[in-house]
């Protein structure tokens, strides 16, 4: 038997905690806390809570599980694959979390790859951010520190939702430590979004409102039903609008089934870890849209994916057709896949479609030295 399958055969049969020390002990970087201690203890809980919700997820108990100190917090990092062809890195946007990526993780562990997928700072089992705002240097910060803590020279970067931005600054200031950039659902932009002509009530104007408006919105509902209510509402094609006096959440019927590639059990993860970290952190980020980095000579000198679904409702936004079709001009080396009737959370809709179009973009640009 193979060295890796091997090896995975007999992880996935190892008790939770015994699976965690055996990827501690192979990444003297990670950070292991103390045997004996309440911020030990606390940690050492959440892990076993996520990983008890985990054990009804299809084929979660392949993938392993640790925090990695990054500029002074513990983020928490999920990862799969031997990396024989190299190191894939997915960074997740909102309401998704390192679980959204699970499929990809897979897929991309199967085919030869190490794939890795932070929770960021703020969200899931990750330590939230101690200032009052993250910036997006902040988040391309922390991915080159886990590269560094991970030891991987160069990696491919997948980003999708918000996640996509950093993705794309990370790839345009670190060529020599990037492969390639895919992105799903979100062309570059050169510049902070700006939504001066949507109504008041289109959803990011909402949530990046000062005060709280947002926080006070969700905090009237349990986090599931906050969770459910957002997949349920970003997964039609129209962009969420409010009336006026109406509020965000409650454009979604409480009723309304999920999206059949969306399971029940897939909620009681995400519901988990949305309980450990709240919503703050994560809503701080529709909060620095505006301080976007100004990059009106962007060049990537790495192979750009994008992958956009024809029914997401991001394409509606203004000015995203046009920036969609202005890619070309940025990325030399560009190739642009639409998905037919397909919404918003493309990785979660339609794995398979999503991981064809990853997987043969890797193929395609093997030849950029593997990490």
């Amino acid at each position: 038997m193979p060295r890796d399958k091997k090896r995975r055969k007999l992880t996935s049969h190892m008790p939770r905690d015994k699976q965690m020390s055996n990827f501690l002990g192979n990444h003297p970087a990670l950070v292991e806390l103390p045997k004996h201690s309440p911020c030990a203890d606390k940690n050492r809980q959440e892990l076993r809570i996520i990983s008890s919700k985990l054990q009804g997820a299809a084929m979660a108990h392949e993938i392993e599980h640790a925090r990695i100190p990054v500029r002074g917090l513990n983020l928490h990092v999920a990862q799969v694959g031997n990396g024989e062809l190299g190191t894939v890195v997915f960074l997740h946007g909102f309401p998704e979390i390192w679980y959204s990526w699970r499929h990809q993780m897979l897929a991309a562990a199967a085919a030869g790859y190490r794939a890795v997928a932070p929770d960021w700072r703020g969200y899931g089992l990750s330590d939230e951010s101690p200032e009052s705002e993250i910036s997006w240097e902040d988040l391309v910060a922390d991915v080159l520190a886990v590269l560094d803590a991970l030891s991987v020279p160069r990696a491919f970067l997948v980003g999708k939702d918000f996640g996509s931005l950093p993705a794309f600054y990370f790839a345009l200031r670190h060529p020599d430590r990037t492969r390639g950039v895919a992105s799903l659902g979100i062309p570059f932009i050169p510049g902070p979004f700006a939504f001066d002509a949507m109504p008041e009530g289109f959803y990011i104007l909402r949530w990046r409102e000062p005060g709280g408006r947002a926080e006070a919105d969700f905090g009237r509902y349990d986090v599931r039903r906050v969770v459910r209510t957002i997949y349920i509402i970003f997964s039609r094609a129209d962009v969420p609008v409010a009336k006026e006096g109406q509020e965000i959440m409650e454009l979604g019927d409480a009723s309304a089934p999920l999206p059949e590639w969306f399971t029940e059990k897939d909620l009681d993860v995400y519901a988990s870890l949305y309980q450990k970290s709240g919503f703050r952190g994560p809503l701080q980020m529709y909060r620095a849209l505006h301080k976007m980095l100004h990059l009106p000579d962007a060049k990537f000198q790495v192979p750009v994916l994008m992958v956009m679904g024809e029914n997401d409702c991001c394409n509606k936004f203004p000015g995203f057709e046009a920036a969609s079709g202005a890619m070309g001009s940025f990325a030399p080396d560009l190739k642009t896949v639409f998905l037919p009737e397909v919404s918003h959370f493309m990785q979660e809709q339609k794995p398979e479609q999503v991981n064809e179009h990853l997987l043969g973009f890797f193929r395609d640009h093997h030849s950029v030295v593997a990490a």
